[in-house]
């Protein structure tokens, strides 16, 4: 009897769980009838997709977010960043002083991001001040963009770091006036029907290929001079992928990110183990 009720106890609470993070009893039901046991022959195979040709090319499924897919965090028009093309007739989007912030129409959730950002070539200031910019996931949780190339400044505001919260693994900023890539995993956080956090984000950031998060969770929002904290009632499931404004001419290139489904990890109930009916 001690052992059954343990084991009725584990199911209570792995339904518990699952019910937190939003997975129905429909899903579930569905997913108890599937064989998703070790080595099945039968489990669902995933598609094919070609790869892309070179690293930071976009995949079949991407989403590129091209200058006309921005607008403006002043009224929502259509963005006021400059639209350049280089000497290889590649576009590019730079920030443009006042023009304020941009952020994408489209929102999105947990997702793939790859995005390639330039500082000024000429230097004129320092610290914060000096090729200031962001990548917000959801409008909240920002990946700054700075200048870091022989430049200190507080650790957890350099590039590459998790805003107010963490700084990178390493500092391996490319000079002033160079491309520099993020490539960058976000897993975003999950809220209950009440608004508090069952579930905190996470991210994975490769700064010019070089790994300086390895699935961090995030705190909560990232705010200047304030402790991170989600914010009471929660936020949606899906947000606007952010560019700030510092008022520095900061260049973005090359932008695309794919929308990403939460995975069921194979120690779920409802996976059967060897052997088991």
């Amino acid at each position: 009897m001690e052992v059954f009720m343990k084991t009725i106890g584990k199911r209570m609470v792995s339904l518990v769980v699952l019910a937190a993070l939003g997975t129905t009893l429909v899903g579930y039901a569905a997913l108890s009838k599937t064989d998703l046991s070790v080595h099945s022959e039968t489990r669902p195979q995933p598609a094919y997709m070609a790869p892309p040709e070179r690293f930071g090319d976009p995949p079949a499924d991407a989403i590129i977010l091209k200058a006309s897919e921005w607008r403006s965090d002043k009224g929502g028009g259509p963005a006021k960043w400059k639209v350049v093309k280089d000497e290889n007739g590649l576009e590019y989007i730079e920030a443009v002083k006042k023009a304020g912030g941009i952020h994408t129409a489209q929102q999105f959730g947990n997702c793939q991001l790859h995005i390639e950002w330039r500082t000024p070539a000429v230097v004129k200031d320092r610290g914060q001040g000096r090729g200031n910019s962001g990548v917000f996931f959801m409008g909240r949780y920002e990946l700054q963009v700075l200048d870091s190339y022989e430049n200190p400044t507080y650790a957890d505001g350099q590039a590459a770091s998790i805003y107010s919260q963490v700084p990178p693994l390493k500092n391996v900023c490319r000079k002033p006036g160079e491309w520099q890539s993020y490539d960058v995993c976000f897993l975003r956080p999950i809220f209950d029907k009440s608004g508090k956090v069952v579930r905190k984000g996470r991210i994975t950031v490769f700064h010019n290929g070089v790994a300086v998060h390895n699935n961090y969770e995030i705190q909560g929002l990232t705010q200047h001079k304030r402790v991170a904290a989600y914010p009471r009632g929660g936020h949606g499931d899906k947000g606007p992928l952010s560019l700030q404004d510092h008022g520095n001419p900061i260049a973005y290139r090359n932008i695309w990110i794919r929308e990403l489904p939460e995975e069921i990890p194979s120690n779920q109930p409802y996976i059967k183990k060897p052997g088991e009916k």
